[in-house]
């Protein structure tokens, strides 16, 4: 794993934040094959304005920085007194299976703890379970699932007590 460093993004790069989102999840859209027809919130689609308007309900953004060029991205959305929600966790597909995710997960913890919270939640594709694995092998508990009529795959609900 090369040297990187962890920080909150500024506003003037939400352009950049977007087009890696984008690129990261463009893997994900075509593997369960989603497109902005039937999934238009997927990350694969998303468009500067929508990020724009996370950043103004005051949500936190980090970029994860390799030689200063941003390689990963995660947001940090407060969903009551003690509990965070883990949204739109992306590392470049050149970069994934180095521990870059890892790495965002820890940060998000410390994050989060530091703010006092006890639980960050995360909802993903129910039918990655590669994904799915992955994350239950960094502490998380998958919670449950439910189907939403306008998406075009099951929503897995998992989280992860902070002490």
């Amino acid at each position: 794993m090369n040297p990187y460093s962890i920080r909150k993004v500024r506003y003037e790069e939400l352009d950049s934040c977007t087009q890696l989102i984008r690129e990261c999840f463009d893997t994900v859209a075509q593997e369960f094959q989603l497109t902005i027809q039937n999934c238009p919130t997927n990350g694969a689609f998303i468009k500067l304005e929508h990020l724009k308007a996370d950043w103004n309900k005051g949500n936190m953004m980090f970029g994860l920085y390799i030689d200063e060029n941003m390689a990963g991205f995660m947001q940090l959305e407060q969903k009551g007194p003690v509990v965070y929600e883990l949204e739109k966790l992306a590392v470049l597909p050149e970069y994934r299976h180095m521990g870059y995710g890892l790495a965002l997960i820890q940060f998000a913890v410390q994050t989060v703890a530091e703010l006092s919270a006890h639980k960050i939640t995360i909802g993903i594709i129910e039918e990655n379970t590669r994904l799915k694995k992955w994350y239950q092998s960094q502490g998380f508990l998958h919670t449950g699932t439910k189907k939403f009529n306008h998406l075009p795959f099951t929503v897995g609900f998992m989280e992860i007590n902070i002490l």
